[in-house]
């Protein structure tokens, strides 16, 4: 097993991943020198924190070593250099599954992909919850895949501890910290801030929402003005699944007429506002396919606006949508992806066609991954 020291000398850096925590963090892709493996390095500026973000700092890496799950990413090594803290994690060769759907499924990911995901999300929400803790901010960019499919859930900075004195509590009320671009994920309970608090149903209602934003590629409630989003939330608004299900026929028919016409609707979009098609050779509505029964549900149901009507973790985790996650192989992910390759097959490729720069494949696929959350959102950070 790979020891990964303390050592900056260990590390050779190859290229930026990302920035974020304030512009006080990059993200960088390294070389393991002693192994020859890939990781991720986070470089934090201490000297720039301010004490509530020093504090958060410590209660992540608190977190981090307290977990050990087979789907949370794992902080392998984290130390001092100068004035910056690293953190050495896996570096994950797919990205986050917000990359794949800005940079590649951009009218969301098929339904056997999404299933893998979310069972192995809950896996990792069902652990997290039975230690006491709740996430708070389960979202697409928190969810990392591997270059052979694994799903790794991050954002721990976001957790809070249920547990005081010994004792776990009933609800907290504790309102998450720097959570400005979590908000459209958070639920009505957490966001309403009353006297009945929130407890691990929040990360359901997150859950629910991470699910329309895979099968979708879009985030429900993200354009809305921050108060007619509580307003929706709070008024049992439940955002859906868009197919032939849930979007009038006539609106997908008039799509596919006014396409193959060449013809957008107004503001360069589809019929009714819908998106148009992703390429002009696909004279097709982007939504005309059609989602299971059980897919539907198991997003109504973990968007209850009660959070007693919303199932616990392991509820949900033998929920019939997730049957066809049991068929199949626990590597099942990567082929689901096709023709999407992970960076590392990338670099594989590079290396033997240029033997003598065969980091090209990373870099050039960093570079596509990083331009296209960019023009997804404006942002191009990995947000670890």
């Amino acid at each position: 097993m790979t020891t990964y020291l303390p050592e900056r000398n260990h590390y050779q850096t190859i290229s930026m991943l990302g920035n974020g925590f304030e512009e006080l963090m990059s993200v960088r892709l390294a070389r393991h020198v002693p192994s020859g493996s890939y990781v991720a390095v986070r470089h934090i500026n201490l000297e720039g924190c301010s004490h509530e973000l020093f504090s958060l700092l410590q209660d992540e890496l608190h977190i981090a070593k307290l977990f050990h799950h087979s789907n949370i990413l794992p902080y392998w090594a984290s130390f001092v250099v100068d004035n910056e803290l690293w953190i050495i994690t896996p570096f994950m060769a797919y990205g986050s599954a917000k990359d794949l759907i800005s940079a590649h499924f951009t009218d969301g990911l098929p339904e056997p992909a999404i299933a893998l995901v979310l069972y192995e999300v809950l896996r990792a929400l069902e652990y997290v919850h039975r230690m006491g803790f709740v996430h708070r901010s389960v979202k697409a960019s928190h969810v990392l895949v591997s270059a052979d499919g694994r799903v790794y859930l991050t954002g721990l900075r976001s957790a809070l501890s249920m547990i005081l004195d010994g004792h776990r509590l009933r609800a907290v009320h504790t309102f998450p910290r720097h959570s400005v671009g979590t908000l459209p994920w958070l639920s009505p309970e957490l966001l309403q801030q009353n006297l009945e608090g929130y407890d691990t149903k929040s990360d359901i209602y997150s859950l629910g929402i991470m699910a329309c934003e895979l099968a979708n590629a879009h985030v429900p409630f993200k354009d809305m003005p921050t108060t007619q989003m509580l307003l929706e939330k709070l008024n049992g608004t439940v955002p859906c699944l868009l197919d032939t299900h849930t979007i009038p026929a006539e609106d997908l028919n008039l799509q596919n007429a006014r396409a193959s016409h060449g013809v957008e609707g107004a503001g360069g979009g589809g019929a009714a506002g819908w998106p148009a098609a992703s390429s002009p050779d696909q004279f097709s509505h982007p939504y005309n396919r059609t989602f299971s029964a059980p897919f539907h549900n198991f997003t109504e149901i973990c968007l209850q606006r009660d959070p007693d009507r919303r199932p616990s973790a392991t509820a949900l985790m033998n929920h019939v949508f997730f049957k066809q996650v049991r068929k199949r192989q626990c590597d099942a992910l990567p082929e689901l992806l096709r023709p999407v390759a992970p960076l590392t097959e990338q670099q594989e490729a590079a290396t033997h066609a240029h033997p003598d720069n065969g980091l090209d494949g990373v870099v050039r696929g960093l570079q596509r991954m990083q331009a296209a959350a960019a023009d997804d959102d404006g942002d191009g950070d990995w947000d670890f």
